[in-house]
């Protein structure tokens, strides 16, 4: 199980933090299922390079000001 939930809603406006932090990652590699939290953790694990503590840090500070646009 993983430390953090993400609906697909949130998932939207998270990935454009993403995209604006990480320009190299693209819409396909962003993919998200609603529940399927620990993969998307790896998948980012990868594609930043950044380990899981890092990750979780990241998803969890967009998800604590969703309305901002800063990551």
């Amino acid at each position: 199980m993983a430390e953090i939930s993400i609906t697909n809603k949130d998932w939207q406006r998270v990935k454009i933090k993403i995209q604006r932090k990480y320009n190299h990652l693209t819409d396909e590699q962003l993919q998200y299922t609603e529940g399927q939290e620990d993969s998307l953790i790896s998948k980012l694990m990868e594609l930043v390079k950044r380990d899981r503590n890092y990750v979780l840090f990241t998803l969890k500070k967009a998800l604590v000001n969703i309305d901002n646009n800063r990551l």
